[in-house]
């Protein structure tokens, strides 16, 4: 076992994720290349999601109870919510109301 892979995945995980955010406050004027980023950070979560979680879960009842109660006891499932485009013409539509005003 390497030194990295006995760091708890909180660590492993912080500068990873800072780096994304630094890149997102990069990117803030760009929202061709935001977009990119989510839609890389959601495939990223299916992979995630398909692949080895679904593969780690537990097939005994009472080991897979214990992990559905704990993840509702810390905030649930890890959802990425998509936003509609429906939203976005809501809000134009919003916008030219407000300068008509």
């Amino acid at each position: 076992m390497n030194s990295q892979e006995q760091q708890p995945l909180h660590d492993r995980l912080a500068p990873l994720l800072q780096e994304l955010r630094a890149l997102a406050d990069q990117e803030q004027n760009n929202p061709d290349n935001l977009l990119l980023l989510l839609r890389e950070l959601e495939a990223v979560h299916r992979d995630v999601q398909d692949g080895p979680f679904r593969q780690s879960l537990p097939e005994n009842r009472q080991k897979l109870f214990s992990l559905l109660q704990m993840m509702e006891k810390s905030g649930g499932w890890p959802y990425i919510p998509r936003l509609q485009l429906r939203t976005f013409i809501d809000l134009l539509g919003q916008d030219s109301l407000g300068m008509a005003a």
